[in-house]
């Protein structure tokens, strides 16, 4: 529906080119009214993401609660400070790099572990 009523706007200015003679405030209209859309439409955009990523993060929150073996630190890992989540992450960087060793030693090479899952 939106986009119907900017491609009807923008019909209805450039039909009204030859009216105003194609003059410089014809031109200022459009330039001046996509200035203002696009302004508001970052703002759209950007609350829209942030619901997104927070009914996002709430269903990991969920999955790692439901899951017995899981660590239940991470929930609600997003309302740390950068350096409790740079201990995290090096945390898990350190996991993932002795996991890629094992695999090493048990005859993978990396990937295969992933692929015979």
């Amino acid at each position: 529906m939106c986009f119907a009523i900017a491609a009807l706007l923008i019909i209805i200015w450039a039909v009204t080119g030859p009216v105003f003679k194609f003059n410089n405030t014809w031109q200022l209209v459009i330039n001046t009214g996509t200035t203002i859309i696009t302004f508001l439409m970052v703002f759209l955009i950007q609350n829209t993401q942030n619901r997104d990523t927070e009914a996002l993060q709430i269903k990991l929150d969920e999955l790692i609660r439901a899951t017995e073996t899981a660590n239940n630190t991470l929930l609600a890992l997003e309302e740390l400070d950068d350096t409790a989540l740079e201990k995290q992450r090096r945390r898990f960087a350190e996991l993932a790099r002795e996991a890629r060793e094992e695999s090493e030693r048990n005859g993978h090479r990396d990937g295969d572990a992933l692929a015979d899952d």
